[in-house]
């Protein structure tokens, strides 16, 4: 309702179709500006007081955004800055609100109660958009606005109510620029995950049309804004139509398919909405432009689910919503100039054809069929410290050495197989890797990386997890006995 509300204001302000798609990208931009920050944050501290804090904080929004409507005192500028307040608190929130997903289902239920709570979500869009429609043309904005300020009393109250499990810490918390800079280590180190982000990333920004230009295609249409929100009611009535079958897609067709299937279908229908002006025909594309959307979103939001260690999660759903709502509103402000430079046809038509193109990345970033099991496999040793070799814990870097005897027979397997070490130990916190060969014994072989400091190598134990054990199998199947670990710390050189 609130998001109608602000798209239907803008319109009676005479914004014009950039000061329209502004709008939109207001609602994303602040994903892109502090979902990193935000998601470091999801996980080194309490989420639950997270999700109150920046609840408050736009129930606080929401009442000044209520006030100056009612009061006649609202201008455009005065709209997006309210409506960047308002996602502001939103971006903050949404990581540690989708990292709590796994706390609450197994992993084997995690691709349905993503699923389900699109159809949770979509029930909402579909319902109030038509009654926002309702509410608007008899009593105004304002009455949405205050609507919408009055509901976070009761999202503050369910959060206040619900007692999370205590979270018991073995090692030092790490600190907010650490955990930034792991999060993008781990995506640089993590394919699967990479491939997921990059398709997400381009569709988001290609189908951002549909979002921006709607009001302006309703309005087109009809000047009452009941239109408007009965196109967005359809589309998220075609979304949960969506979200009741993809379980049976699922169970028939690969991930990659499914996903492929629906960016077409969702590029197909933009071009159809930027086509079409008659309201029946618009209704049937919507539909199925809500059906497809739901389809790639909840697949792309369980796979980052399942693809993501639980010391990380936040931080990875966070960049994930910082690359698909950066591309959502880079896409509004393009597709938006488009618009104001030609026409809002040119526009949803070029939007459409460049979604069903993004098809294509398939070709260097195959979504993934199945995720690897990222349960955490905490098997590691942990090193004896001698007495004064470590003052603190965050003394370093540290060289971490593993020494392998190898038969000849086996040196080439063997190779490959420790190659793959590289980008697990990165993944988990290493910044430099190398393997030597010893010129004095031919068969020894030493593995060495470099990690920050101690607290980081210490998380390390607790980063591998049980998809890493086959590599790990499958090296000690080529080595001869237990490899030889040792730690070495930089000391304090006068």
């Amino acid at each position: 309702m609130q998001s109608v509300g602000a798209a239907w204001l803008m319109v009676s302000l005479h914004g014009g179709p950039l000061y329209v798609a502004l709008t939109q990208t207001a609602s994303t931009l602040p994903f892109f500006l502090v979902g990193l920050p935000a998601g470091a944050l999801g996980d080194i501290v309490d989420r639950r007081k997270m999700i109150l804090l920046t609840e408050s904080w736009m129930l606080c929004v929401a009442l000044v955004l209520a006030a100056t409507t009612l009061a006649g005192a609202m201008s455009p500028w005065l709209l997006l800055a309210l409506t960047f307040a308002l996602s502001l608190g939103q971006a903050m929130e949404s990581p540690s609100w989708r990292a709590l997903l796994p706390e609450l289902v197994a992993r084997d239920d995690i691709a349905s109660a993503a699923a389900l709570n699109g159809i949770e979500y979509n029930a909402a869009t579909a319902i109030g958009p038509a009654l926002a429609g309702l509410l608007i043309a008899t009593a105004g904005v304002g009455a949405a606005f205050v609507l919408y300020a009055v509901s976070f009393f009761a999202v503050i109250a369910v959060i206040g109510r619900w007692k999370r499990p205590i979270q018991q810490r073995r090692w030092p918390t790490e600190s907010l620029a650490g955990a930034t800079v792991a999060a993008i280590r781990y995506v640089r180190y993590a394919p699967s995950i990479r491939a997921v982000l990059v398709r997400s990333t381009a569709v988001m920004f290609c189908a951002s049309a549909t979002f921006a230009l709607l009001p302006t295609v309703a309005s087109a249409v009809n000047s009452s804004p009941v239109v408007y929100g009965v196109l967005l009611g359809t589309f998220g009535i075609g979304a949960i139509g969506g979200a009741l079958t993809m379980q049976q897609a699922r169970a028939r067709w690969t991930p990659d398919s499914i996903v492929t299937a629906a960016v077409s279908v969702l590029g197909v229908a933009t071009i159809a909405i930027g086509s079409l002006r008659e309201l029946r025909g618009l209704l049937v594309a919507m539909l199925f432009s809500g059906g497809a959307w739901i389809v790639f979103f909840s697949i792309a939001n369980a796979q980052i689910q399942t693809l993501s260690p639980d010391w990380i999660r936040a931080r990875l759903l966070a960049i994930f919503m910082l690359l698909t709502e950066g591309g959502l509103a880079l896409g509004s402000v393009v597709w938006g100039m488009v618009a104001s430079r030609m026409t809002v046809r040119t526009a949803l038509i070029s939007a459409g054809l460049a979604t069903v193109a993004s098809t294509l990345l398939a070709l260097i970033a195959r979504w993934p069929d199945e995720a690897a099991d990222v349960t955490p496999w905490v098997h590691w040793r942990l090193p004896t410290v001698a007495v004064g070799t470590i003052t603190t814990p965050e003394q370093g870097p540290v060289l971490i050495t593993v020494e392998y005897r190898v038969a000849p027979a086996n040196v080439d397997d063997f190779l490959h197989a420790v190659a793959a070490y590289e980008r697990i130990r990165r993944r988990d916190g290493a910044f430099r890797w190398s393997m030597f060969r010893d010129v004095e014994r031919s068969d020894m072989y030493l593995e060495t990386f470099l990690v920050s400091s101690w607290a980081e190598h210490l998380r390390q134990h607790e980063r591998l997890t049980l998809g890493d054990r086959e590599l790990e199998g499958r090296i000690a199947a080529l080595v001869q006995g237990e490899p030889t670990i040792r730690h070495l710390v930089q000391p304090n050189l006068a």
